[in-house]
């Protein structure tokens, strides 16, 4: 009976290391099932959303995203390979991805050295700045004078987190209340269940650029919990499959290419309202493309 459990225990042990190594090969994954599975967002305006609730996502990292589905076609030399997306949270992303059920995280999600010791970052392709936006009317100009307030923050966040530090220092005292999604954080802001709302500035750009009244919002933009790189994200310990994205995220960066994208999804307009976002690249992302690298913080 002993031996027969052992045997069990073994044979179990043996297929989830066989489980786990058909995962960590990604590209082996992806020409065996002629599919790739992109995690996107539907609201992370211009990064990866739905312009009209539905469809596939779109965005700045969904368009860098795609160059890669180009290179590993080219590579498996498969003549097509079919795009599938799932919607992602910042709650489910990674334990999403290490399972095999996406192969790409493709949105907004902060390079940091927590989440690197659970997957891996392809060179950032942005830097943004963790900040608030409130409304105009608001009497709120800076972070000091949020205190005694209630702010919107995103479940999983890193403006979570970093609220929470600046509250332990003593600052300011507020109150943060979750919001399901980045849209629905914004929705809390402007409908004045809370007076702020903490988010990257970028993302809170989209939001007030494709707002019904984008003149009753303002960012504050002289103040920062942290600048924070965004990184496409992928399975750790899969070398060939990091290469092969790393190379591509480069080059499109050393070629100057991502120029082209930024302008497409910065400087223009875009859908669903053809607001332009007029969010010039900013010296800290400047420096990235200059210099790609993979560093966390």
């Amino acid at each position: 009976m002993q031996h027969l459990l052992s045997l069990t225990i073994a044979m179990a042990a043996a297929l989830a290391c066989g489980h786990a190594a058909a995962q960590s090969d990604t590209l082996a994954k992806i020409k065996s099932s002629g599919t790739i599975t992109i995690g996107a967002r539907d609201s992370q305006i211009p990064f990866s959303y739905k312009p009209t609730g539905s469809g596939d996502p779109t965005g700045f990292t969904n368009d860098i995203c795609l160059r890669i589905v180009d290179a590993v076609k080219a590579q498996l030399a498969l003549p097509k390979l079919e795009v599938r997306y799932m919607i992602l949270t910042s709650t489910n992303r990674i334990p999403l991805l290490n399972n095999g059920s996406v192969d790409l995280d493709c949105a907004t999600t902060t390079n940091t050295v927590q989440r690197q010791q659970q997957v891996a970052f392809a060179p950032s392709h942005f830097v943004t700045s963790i900040t608030a936006a409130v409304k105009k009317n608001s009497g709120i100009h800076s972070f000091a004078d949020l205190n005694g307030k209630t702010v919107s923050t995103v479940a999983g966040s890193t403006g979570v987190q970093l609220l929470r530090a600046y509250k332990r220092s003593g600052n300011i005292e507020v109150q943060d209340l979750a919001a399901k999604d980045t849209a629905d954080g914004f929705l809390m802001m402007a409908s004045g269940r809370t007076a702020a709302y903490i988010l990257d500035d970028v993302q809170l750009a989209g939001f007030i650029a494709t707002a019904p009244n984008p003149d009753e919002f303002k960012i504050l933009t002289q103040e920062s919990l942290r600048q924070e790189p965004y990184g496409i994200m992928y399975r750790k310990e899969d070398p060939a499959f990091k290469a092969l994205v790393d190379k591509t995220v480069t080059d499109i960066m050393a070629s100057g290419a991502i120029n082209e994208i930024y302008a497409k999804w910065f400087l223009r307009p875009i859908p669903p309202t053809n607001a332009n976002l007029n969010f010039p690249m900013t010296e800290a992302v400047k420096e990235i493309y200059k210099n790609p690298n993979s560093n966390g913080v």
